[in-house]
């Protein structure tokens, strides 16, 4: 089922005119800036826990804009959809509305590594994330240009600096006060664009960028470390002037598979989606970028850009003399569009036009609207402490772009952990952690944090440790109930989630209680080869492990005791896959968790710390303050004997901390009774 029906047209744009015309309180608990997908993420995560939340972007109509590419997931990012969806955020279930050719990435490898992906029609996703947000209790949104933070003196009772605590509108004379502020400024922090010679400021085409005024609070009030980046998309190309059958057909998965763990469907069905095409450059392509070098001064720029998805120009620069891929992905079911996935530049619009006709499939295409480059500010993510909070300013959330990420998913990811913690924070209640161990976006987070970025950080499952137990399938056994806890779950997924974990616990043990000898299973599944020099019983589970052994044929054998579960039929031969992975895994994940448990110090100060340290450790431990110890594990130049010294420092200061309390304990309990002593009988 779908749990999404879109309002009707009348009552959507009501809803609009209403946010729009309707002028906000003077205090919200939450203010989000930005309705990009970090800002949609986070201000609905606010609201879901309870927080008065106010989202301010520049256009309500372009809340849910796919600004580069139609598409969500894929290998690593698929999986931080997949947790996002069961933290209870909004994009995986747009996705589902909003997609229309679905596949699975990687199936050639193991399921712990498959990537959810879909291709996206964007009026259809924009629409579906307008209408969520429209429609979400404690939540106002309003359009509108923050000028700058109001930021004032720190509580001394909290560490930081600074405090912020509300926004000035461009404009207008009233601020607003909060609480907690996330800023989600995406490509608009002081961005700017390129195409060709010609440079103009903005964030996306046809938008203008945020204020320069907020870019200097960042730098010059707040004294943020900040750097510069760049990115870029390709041109838009007119379907009809397209030789589709000069490029190779990829069609979709003939059965969608959603990226909600809440619908069991998409909307779009399986003989309605559409194929991508598949073509290569050519040496022509690779001419006229050389050719076209000193009309394309982004290219030239310093900025750091995407290494996983660069620019056609940096393609042909890296790796001369190679064919590189080019995707025709469509733009929507009714749109007249591609988007030639793989072609991103920023020459002059008729260079552009030459460039794509060395393509055989497109040498008659003509170009809707040409690519662009996009160079933007962004907060040194190492500034942040794993909350998403700046270390150094009370009240204030830094999510996407702004943190040195590139992608939709990885900005919804830190989005929506941005947004719970900036409503606990308003709500009196601690900030909260997710571990590397327990998730992609913990590991994505501590990433940041702990490593900050050189270049536009992309997830991969690479990057994961504990990748075998952090799969795309139990995203939602992982967290869900987690998130329940901490108030951003509603009650029905809750429900579901525990049902689903009760249902696969019982097959579990059911599969572990159907245990044969190797003779006894050969005779039942004679097709599967079951060495008999095994004389070892074997359970069900062991037997599921067997690649030509579903769940299907034990259900066939054992119908009375596995009927009853095959609804979980693909999840439990995942499970029983992985199960040996994963309980190695539980030991490793043990120890690193004692590591990752070991607060340090926020005020320690490691310069002048009386510990065997190498200068060099001290300024890396020193620039990136890590909360715990397993973060400054994973500090680049942080050596293990350094971790050792480190740790040992803290067990000794912790230890003299309690004897010192001890010993005041017993010293006021000394004067006490002296006093109870001298007092008249």
């Amino acid at each position: 089922m779908l749990t999404k029906k879109l309002q009707p047209v009348q009552s959507f744009l009501s809803l609009v005119s209403r946010s729009v015309g309707h002028f906000p309180r003077q205090h919200y608990d939450v203010i989000v800036v930005g309705g990009g997908h970090a800002g949609t993420e986070a201000a609905a995560a606010a609201a879901r826990l309870g927080a008065e939340t106010l989202l301010i972007t520049q256009k309500i109509h372009t809340i849910g804009a796919l600004s580069c590419n139609p598409s969500l997931g894929g290998v690593g990012k698929g999986h931080l959809v997949r947790e996002v969806d069961a933290l209870d955020g909004l994009c995986g279930r747009a996705g589902d509305w909003a997609g229309i050719s679905f596949s699975i990435l990687n199936r050639r490898k193991g399921p712990a590594v498959w990537g959810p992906r879909a291709q996206l029609d964007r009026q259809r996703y924009r629409e579906f994330m307008q209408s969520e947000l429209l429609s979400t209790p404690r939540l106002t949104v309003m359009e509108g240009s923050v000028e700058e933070l109001l930021v004032t003196d720190p509580n001394p009772e909290q560490p930081g600096q600074h405090r912020v605590n509300g926004i000035c509108l461009a404009n207008s004379s009233h601020p607003i006060s909060a609480s907690s502020v996330v800023l989600t400024t995406g490509t608009f922090l002081s961005g700017s664009l390129f195409i060709g010679q010609t440079t103009s400021p903005g964030g996306r085409i046809g938008d203008a960028p945020s204020s320069a005024g907020l870019s200097h609070t960042l730098r010059e009030r707040l004294g943020l470390k900040v750097g510069r980046l760049r990115t870029g998309t390709p041109p838009r190309i007119v379907k009809d002037s397209v030789d589709l059958s000069l490029a190779t057909l990829n069609p979709p998965d003939s059965s969608p598979t959603p990226f909600s763990f809440m619908n069991t469907h998409t909307r779009c069905r399986p003989e309605e989606q559409l194929p991508c095409y598949l073509t290569y450059t050519t040496p022509g392509v690779e001419r006229v970028v050389r050719e076209s070098l000193h009309l394309n001064c982004h290219i030239q720029q310093d900025a750091k850009g995407p290494r996983y998805c660069p620019s056609i120009e940096s393609r042909v620069l890296r790796f001369p003399g190679r064919r590189h891929q080019v995707w025709l992905e469509p733009e929507g079911l009714t749109s007249d569009l591609l988007y030639p996935q793989g072609l991103s530049m920023t020459m002059p619009p008729d260079v552009q036009l030459r460039l794509i006709r060395e393509i055989p499939p497109l040498h008659k295409a003509e170009i809707h609207m040409p690519g662009y480059g996009v160079q933007y500010d962004f907060v040194c993510p190492t500034q942040l402490s794993p909350s998403l909070q700046v270390k150094s300013t009370q009240g204030l959330f830094l999510a996407g772009q702004i943190n040195g990420t590139t992608g939709y998913e990885e900005a919804a990811a830190q989005g929506l952990w941005a947004g719970v913690n900036a409503g606990r924070r308003a709500l009196s209640k601690p900030p909260v952690a997710l571990s590397r161990t327990e998730s992609y976006i913990g590991v994505l987070i501590d990433d940041l944090v702990s490593r900050g970025v050189t270049e536009p950080y992309r997830m991969f499952t690479s990057r994961a440790e504990f990748r075998t137990s952090l799969r795309p399938d139990n995203a939602d056994l992982r967290l869900t109930l987690k998130g329940f806890e901490l108030g951003c779950v509603s009650s029905s997924r809750h429900q579901k989630a525990v049902r689903v974990k009760n249902s696969l616990q019982d097959a579990l043990a059911a599969l572990q209680a159907l245990s044969l000898s190797t003779t006894s299973w050969k005779r039942k599944i004679p097709d599967v080869h079951v060495s008999e020099a095994n004389s070892n019983m074997l359970s069900g589970i062991e037997m599921l492990q067997y690649k030509d052994v579903s769940f299907q044929v034990l259900a066939s054998i054992f119908p009375e005791v596995l009927l009853p579960f095959m609804e979980f039929s693909q999840r439990l031969k995942i499970e029983a896959v992985y199960r040996p992975h994963c309980e190695s895994n539980k030991r490793e994940i043990q120890r690193i968790q004692e590591e990752e448990n070991m607060s340090l110090p926020e005020d320690i100060d490691y310069l002048s710390l009386p510990v065997s340290l190498s200068q060099e450790v001290r300024e890396v431990l020193h620039r990136a303050r890590p909360s715990t110890l397993g973060a400054a594990t994973r500090l680049e130049g942080i050596t293990p004997a350094a971790v050792v010294n480190l740790f040992n420092y803290v067990c000794f200061a912790e230890k003299r901390k309690k004897t010192s309390h001890g010993n005041q304990r017993r010293q006021k309990e000394g004067r006490e009774e002296e006093l109870c002593a001298s007092l008249p009988q």
